[in-house]
């Protein structure tokens, strides 16, 4: 999976993997919450058991804020990507 990040209010993002219906699935990766800093890119693999993967068909990232009292309401977004 690659990712790229052009937000300059977000850092971390999580990652998901979902099944035809937004169920989770299982899996692994290396951090299911990374930091990617403004403008750069990351490279990271996703393992899913081979019992899982026929039912894998969204894997997403949900940009995660930091939250400050002082601050205005921020947009999270959450996107997706199809496996199949």
């Amino acid at each position: 999976m690659s990712m790229f990040n052009r937000r300059k209010d977000v850092r971390f993002y999580e990652i998901g993997v979902f099944d035809q219906e937004w169920k989770p699935i299982p899996f692994v990766t290396s951090y299911k919450i990374l930091k990617l800093e403004y403008l750069n890119h990351i490279e990271f693999d996703i393992y899913i058991r081979e019992k899982n993967v026929k039912n894998a068909e969204y894997i997403c990232s949900l940009s995660k804020l930091k939250e400050n009292a002082d601050s205005k309401p921020l947009l999270a977004t959450k996107i997706c990507s199809r496996f199949k």
